[in-house]
């Protein structure tokens, strides 16, 4: 209590009395706001307050389906904790949909009120703590766009559980709580029937697939459709290709994207005498052509379709499935220079024999493929057929930034346990299909809900049976589902389409047969019954609830998430992130800022665990995955990739690649690429340049090794110079810790033997860094090693913005205990002995882990715990007392100016890297001996100690490391 009552002071005093006050304090006042560049929003303080929170009351006027939505998945959690909360709401201006109050009925949890109270306009969030509450008060409602994109002022506030403002806030709730009405399924039906058909239709955002003006048939009208901003970009690079001297070009957008317009844009400004359309599907056909015909206009009959019945061979704009014009006795009528410009959607496809003949045999001015997947899985190279010429390339979380795409929600729910046993790989199909799990995925799919006034949801099931007896099951919980798989006829499937389109069907069970080419825009729900065995069909199978539609403000995605090995795929899916550090992949399971706009990633707790626990278990450097993308970057490239190469194309991190193979020479002898030679000493030369400077974690050699590449020797004065340009410290210490990186006598005799065991860079008398002899040589005489290590150093620059230059270590980022010696500028390699801390050179760098193994000896087990985001509860190492030398020294940090460095990892399952959390002081007041008992049960004393954190603790990785 008295640490609490201290820390709100200090944070008051900052707050209102003197911003420059030097005590921490991490209960400061806060000034909340919605800012993308810094991806900051107020929705992210609102989940930690609920978070952490003993009971919760939000007093808010206006409540949208997508505001709520964005916290279902946590008001679930805090239902399994035992926790409630009330929202007091109202029907002021008609704002409130009467859908959106029989989603509130849903939260089982939260108990709802309507004031009647004339002009009712709160916005007010207040949580309750154990000692304390905190409150979120200022201009948002309960919005998707208030919490997350709109400009909102918001004040966060922390008030004692005694103090008077909070009683203010609640007294005001409770008083207007009493007043109210609950909340009930008769009062709804009441309101719905009274619900002004006049009410203010800005209320919700709805969206139109196509703006007004697309529907124009004259060429002048048609001029006045115009490209969006990402269309605008596209056109201009295809623009440059051709002006390049290229006849082909791909186009990669994510779907829902408008490849089709972008394409019609481009026809519109290439102005072809004959343009040939090739789709694989007769769907697509008509509204293709009705697309063109709105941005092209002009005469109807200039447009033709080639497909079945339809024979319009001589229009001027043609489109043709491939199934018809790759017929001989139709492909010949045509003279193989009469189509100007020919496009080919869904040119992933092309591997096939018909694409292939056709693509073959026309000769046009320009070829353009479209697709949103490039990464096939059939071996075929589609980058190869258009000379590996990416015109453009948008992926989803850029189009969702830009707003291209229909917001989306997504939920990782638990799958159905039976017997404590969740789902996996192997569960049988009489389980999948069990009355329980039906009744769970029911509950599940109801409690998440979808936007609009029916549900249109697509279902993907692992196999048919489990589809075919799901849907039979649902309907007999009412639902009107259908199933359609690789059996069904095309007529089916289109007639299916149409009936779940025109509100006949309420869902379509399918196994992998609506992955792509389908267009369903109105598709509000999507449910993944089935595991994530690749992240193409991942985002295909998302992407098919994406395109915008006036019948819904957003989708649902709900993902059922078993005890599958490949969870690690989804949040690679979700983020892009195609590098496969495991760090990063894990950041994107707590910081999901990565998606832009009003769209959300919810987990489940349980559900995320299992995300965890395959992150933790998987072998994402094995060399089969380590071969797989290599090949999708050869493929794309063209050549052999280079370490850049997959930096600069988002593909693996190549710290990756080295830390599994010593180095990228390495590698390729493993994937039995054809490359020169390099001697064993280069080859050793190569692997210390990989594993010690390649991570970008310090400026200093990267800037040195840089020099060297461009001159043969490098006065002390230049270093220094080029150290200064890039703000990197030049103090004496840091500058003998590169030298003995480089002499190797940093390292230990091990390491120093697989370096080469000779200084590689040598500082003469004249205070001139050169290479030694052996390497001067082989950068003369070996091509090849030499374009090694310039990769190597390109590749460190580009990964080295991440660090601060003028820091020794940058906060939250990952360092070993070895990283740290030397970023600390210590003479040796001390990781060996450095054990759970170490005091040396007026540095003690501890490091924590966090949760200790089960099997884990009790004399080591030590009771590290956050007791806040502030204030860390350390001990020592046992058998030491507070006489003991090193536990004074670090007791008196401040006195002995010592910097004490707090370094943790959640678990021994990341590996050896752990999260740099910053400085910290010890509190004195806190400092106590204490006992802990060994394996034999014998009282061993230790010292333990608060570390009052320099910085608060970043909230996601806070929880992360705790949870």
């Amino acid at each position: 209590m008295g640490n609490f009552i201290q820390n709100l002071e200090a944070s008051l005093h900052k707050g209102f009395i003197d911003e420059k006050y030097h005590q921490i304090g991490s209960y400061k006042p806060k000034l909340l706001v919605n800012d993308t560049i810094k991806n900051e929003n107020v929705l992210n303080s609102l989940l930690e307050e609920l978070e952490n929170c003993r009971s919760f009351i939000f007093s808010v006027a206006f409540i949208t389906e997508s505001g709520l939505a964005m916290l279902k998945s946590h008001f679930l959690d805090l239902k399994y904790k035992g926790i409630k909360g009330r929202i007091l709401t109202s029907t002021f201006l008609n704002f409130n949909q009467p859908k959106v109050f029989r989603e509130l009925m849903k939260i089982k949890n939260v108990e709802v009120r309507l004031t009647n109270l004339k002009g009712f306009h709160a916005k007010g969030y207040i949580f309750e703590h154990d000692t304390y509450y905190s409150l979120i008060v200022g201009s948002s409602n309960l919005t998707a766009h208030a919490l997350k994109v709109n400009y909102e002022w918001n004040v966060k506030l922390t008030s004692h559980e005694n103090g008077e403002i909070v009683h203010h806030f609640k007294n005001q709730f409770e008083e207007v709580w009493e007043e109210s009405q609950i909340l009930t399924e008769q009062w709804i039906d009441h309101y719905e029937k009274t619900y002004s058909q006049n009410a203010d239709k800005k209320a919700t955002d709805h969206v139109i697939e196509l703006p007004t003006q697309y529907n124009r048939n004259s060429i002048k009208d048609a001029l006045k459709i115009v490209p969006n901003k990402m269309q605008r970009a596209a056109l201009k690079e295809i623009q440059a290709l051709r002006e390049a001297g290229k006849d082909k070009g791909i186009v990669i957008s994510a779907t829902g994207t408008g490849k089709t317009y972008l394409s019609a844009f481009d026809v519109r400004s290439f102005a072809p005498k004959r343009m040939l359309f090739i789709v694989h599907r007769e769907q697509i056909l008509q509204k293709a052509k009705s697309d063109f015909y709105r941005v092209l206009g002009g005469l109807e009959k200039d447009f033709g379709i080639l497909s079945g019945s339809y024979k319009q061979t001589d229009a001027k704009y043609l489109f043709a499935t491939i199934q018809t014009i790759s017929k001989e006795e139709i492909l010949h009528q045509f003279d193989p220079e009469c189509f100007d410009y020919i496009l080919v959607d869904e040119v992933h496809k092309a591997g096939a024999k018909s694409y292939q003949k056709v693509i073959h045999y026309f000769k046009p001015k320009f070829l353009l493929g479209m697709t949103a997947t490039p990464e096939r899985t059939d071996d075929f190279n589609i980058f190869q057929l258009f000379d590996h010429n990416i015109a453009y390339e948008i992926r989803l979380q850029e189009a969702l930034e830009e707003d291209m795409l229909c917001p989306f929600h997504y939920y990782g729910v638990t799958d159905f346990q039976f017997n404590g046993e969740t789902i996996n790989d192997t569960t049988k199909l009489s389980k999948l299909v069990s009355e329980e799990r039906v009744n769970h995925i029911v509950e599940k799919i109801q409690y998440y809900g979808f936007s609009g006034d029916k549900v249109r949801g697509l279902m993907f099931c692992s196999r048919k049976e489990e589809a075919e007896k799901l849907s039979s099951l649902l309907n007999k919980k009412g639902f009107r589902t259908v199933t359609l798989t690789g059996d069904h006829s095309q007529e089916e499937r289109i007639r299916r389409v149409n009936q779940l389109e025109n509100g006949l069907l309420d869902y379509i069970l399918t196994v992998d047969i609506f992955n792509e080419g389908i267009d369903i825009p109105c598709i509000n729900q999507v449910v993944m019954l089935r595991q994530t065995k690749s992240s193409i069909i991942f985002i295909q199978q998302l992407g098919r609830g994406l395109r915008k539609h006036p019948s819904k403000e957003f989708v649902t995605i709900i993902d059922f998430i078993g005890n599958y090995k490949n969870n690690y795929l989804i949040p690679i899916a979700l983020s892009g992130d195609q590098s496969l550090n495991k760090d990063h992949i894990r950041r994107h399971m707590t910081d999901t800022s990565y998606i832009k706009g009003v769209s959300t990633i919810n987990f489940e707790e349980i559900a995320k665990k299992q995300i965890f626990k395959a992150i933790n278990n998987s072998n994402l450097t094995s060399i089969k995955i380590l071969k797989e993308a290599f090949i999708e970057l050869k493929n794309r490239i063209g050549r052999i990739p280079f370490l850049y190469d997959f930096v600069s194309n988002h593909s693996i991190d190549p710290v990756v690649i080295v830390e599994k193979n010593m180095n990228y020479y390495q590698f390729l002898l493993k994937l039995k690429e054809k490359v020169p030679t390099l001697s064993d000493y280069e080859n050793k030369v190569l692997t210390m340049f990989s594993l010690e400077i390649l991570n970008g974690k310090r400026q200093h050699e990267i800037i040195l090794l840089d020099l060297l590449l461009r001159q043969e020797k490098v006065e002390y004065d230049e270093y220094r110079k080029r150290l200064a340009e890039f703000n990197c410290r030049m103090d004496d210490a840091t500058i003998v810790s590169v030298q003995r990186v480089f002499d190797l006598s940093f390292f230990t005799e091990n390491t120093r033997k697989k370096y080469g065991d000779k200084p590689i860079i040598i500082i003469d008398e004249d205070k001139h860094y050169r290479f030694n002899d052996s390497i001067r040589e082989s950068i003369k005489s070996n091509g090849f090693f030499k374009k090694l290590v310039m990769d190597i150093v390109r590749s460190a620059k580009e990964k080295s913005k991440v660090y601060q230059s003028s820091q020794p270590l940058t906060l939250y980022k990952n360092y070993t205990r070895k990283d740290v010696c030397k970023l600390l500028n210590w003479l040796n390699d001390e990781s060996f002995t450095m054990y759970g801390y170490k005091t040396k050179y007026n540095t003690c760098p501890i490091f924590i882990t966090y949760h200790k193994n089960d099997d884990i000896e009790s004399s080591v087990d030590y009771g590290d715990e956050f007791l806040n985001q502030e204030v860390l509860k350390w001990y020592t190492r046992s058998n030491r007392t507070l006489e003991s030398k090193e536990v004074k020294a670090i007791i008196e940090a401040e006195e002995n100016n010592i910097d004490i460095h707090i370094f943790v990892k959640k678990d021994d399952d990341e590996g050896s890297d752990f999260y740099y959390l910053g400085q910290a002081i010890p509190d004195k007041k806190s400092v106590q001996q204490t006992i802990m008992k060994d394996k034999n049960d014998k009282e061993i004393p230790v010292v333990c100690m608060n570390m009052v954190m320099e910085q608060s603790i970043d909230n996601k990785l806070y929880h992360y490391i705790k949870s």
